[in-house]
């Protein structure tokens, strides 16, 4: 952010008056660090999204940057709510506490007390339920936004699958899956994995003997690096099969090709493949 700090402390002096009802200005050293915290994560809100900002070569007044990261802010938080209510109609946890108290109870609590205004970095929540995509450097609405648009795609993904395999694959997984905070949707990807890799179709639901031998072979015998190449082809191949051209989605989930492989190999290794997927 090449701004120094008399250019941001007026924004921060007309938020404090906004604040305070236009009655004052005088507000705690906490609070006026609070909004100096606003004032920056909605300028690099801006930066962050460059189709906004207009064409021009010289610097954008840091106001003009902040009014675009603001408004920004704002549209994202509107999205996010608007994505959460559609998801809520046909939202499926799978008996898992973890995603259920996360998305369920927890994330009402964030649309409820977010301050988009005055404090637009506060996250406000824990998002305990763990995505495919490392949001852990993110804050406020740009953490919940991908959270959300996360797990809207692991619905998508996990709703072509009958509930009752889902939760039969993450029973197999660990009988306590209930209460893990584990990734449901890398699961299930890990034994749709397995199926190609043993040459079953997913409408087979379950796996035999020699089909966990084989996949112990293509692991021990092929090169990793072709063998997540080949993988990641059939799965972008999958993925238009039954979705279309939901790029995102094929994204997302090519994220956990390498880790499931590994995982896949480890399970060969010490014999417990039957057990995972």
């Amino acid at each position: 952010m090449n701004y120094e700090m008399e250019e941001l402390v007026p924004i921060v002096g007309k938020l404090a008056e906004k604040y305070t009802g236009y009655e004052s200005t005088s507000i705690t050293y906490e609070k006026a660090e609070q909004l100096m915290g606003a004032v920056v994560y909605c300028i690099h809100e801006a930066e962050g999204r460059k189709q906004n900002l207009p064409a021009r070569q010289e610097k954008i007044p840091a106001r003009q940057m902040y009014d675009i990261g603001a408004a920004c802010v704002r549209e994202k938080t509107g999205e996010a709510l608007r994505w959460y209510n559609e998801m809520l109609t046909c939202f499926e946890s799978y008996e898992n506490r973890c995603l259920y108290e996360t998305f369920v109870e927890g994330l009402p609590e964030f649309f409820r007390r977010y301050d988009s205004s005055f404090e637009p970095q506060n996250t406000i929540v824990a998002l305990d339920y763990p995505v495919l995509r490392d949001i852990s450097r993110l804050m406020g609405i740009d953490k919940v936004y991908e959270f959300v648009a996360c797990v809207r795609l692991e619905q998508r993904f996990l709703g072509v699958f009958p509930k009752a395999y889902v939760r039969d694959i993450l029973s197999r997984y660990s009988s306590q899956y209930r209460d893990m905070a584990e990734n449901l949707c890398e699961i299930v990807l890990m034994a749709v994995m397995a199926h190609i890799l043993a040459g079953r179709s997913l409408s087979e639901l379950t796996l035999e003997e020699g089909d966990y031998e084989a996949i112990g072979r293509i692991l021990a015998e092929m090169d990793p690096d072709e063998i997540e190449k080949e993988m990641k082809g059939k799965l972008k191949a999958l993925v238009k099969e039954y979705f279309g051209n939901e790029e995102e989605l094929g994204e997302y989930l090519l994220g956990a090709v390498g880790s499931n492989l590994l995982r896949l190999k480890n399970g060969a290794v010490h014999g417990s493949l039957c057990e995972m997927v």
